[in-house]
């Protein structure tokens, strides 16, 4: 019997639930470290609530293929595939900014069919089931209608490599005068759900992986908006954009106009 994607919701947000709790008791050491750069951090709390998470997983799927971002694909061949981000803006946690999140998302096949984004500071949760709408703690969510950009709100993040951000600076010297403004809040995963919460009215960034942007993904085009790469790329690769259907095409037409690449 194929997997229901609204079981799979059920369990990723208690997984959530549970790794949201962990994250609300740090110990007063995190023994902060770096990844990819020396920015690039990762603490205990990242470890123990994937561990969490991964251990739920095998507990009731032992046979799913798992992607998380510290430890990596486990790289089974399964119907189901789950995307983890088990705190999404740990520098912000490590700094104690209330903007970080743990993100869950299961694909059957190449399409994400479940998804949930637990707001760990705010204890909302995001989630969604394909073809069902999107939900923040029960209650549906819609995207904005703004069409036009000077009116707009933009979300964006920036790379952890130097060169890379010094890059966006340079698309978002040209970005800014054409938007209402401009806001780097520090979590993918949150500031996507943001778009279908209509917080934001859209929402770029660059070099994401899989686990930042699955669920948050699923959450925003429940939700009624629009996520793809520029020129007809999938999300992922290069520029990911998310808006609500009328100002994707004009936002899009903006970052490539002003070389986002």
């Amino acid at each position: 019997m194929p997997a229901d994607p609204v079981a799979l919701l059920g369990l990723a947000e208690r997984l959530a639930t549970a790794a949201a709790a962990e994250l609300h008791n740090p110990p007063a050491d995190l023994q902060a470290g770096a990844k990819s750069t020396p920015t690039d951090a990762v603490t205990v709390m990242d470890h123990r609530a994937e561990a969490l998470i991964l251990e739920g997983l095998a507990a009731e799927r032992p046979n799913d293929r798992v992607v998380a971002e510290e430890s990596g694909d486990n790289d089974r061949d399964a119907e189901v595939t789950w995307y983890v981000d088990p705190l999404d803006g740990t520098v912000n946690y490590l700094y104690g900014i209330p903007q970080y999140a743990v993100s869950i998302a299961a694909s059957i096949g190449d399409v994400v069919v479940a998804g949930v984004v637990a707001d760990v500071a705010r204890e909302e949760m995001y989630a969604a089931v394909r073809g069902r709408g999107a939900t923040r703690d029960g209650k549906p969510l819609r995207c904005t209608t703004q069409a036009d950009p000077a009116l707009a709100l933009v979300g964006t993040g920036f790379a952890y490599a130097a060169a890379i951000r010094t890059e966006q600076a340079r698309v978002i010297a040209q970005l800014l005068p054409k938007v209402r403004d401009i806001r780097r809040l520090g979590s993918a995963a949150l500031d996507l759900c943001a778009v279908a919460a209509g917080s934001l009215d859209a929402y770029y960034e660059t070099g994401m992986h899989p686990w930042d942007w699955a669920a948050g993904t699923l959450i925003a085009r429940e939700a009624g908006a629009r996520v793809d790469g520029l020129r007809g790329r999938p999300p992922g690769a290069g520029v990911m954009l998310a808006a609500n259907p009328q100002l994707f095409g004009r936002v899009h037409d903006l970052l490539v106009a002003a070389g986002a690449t």
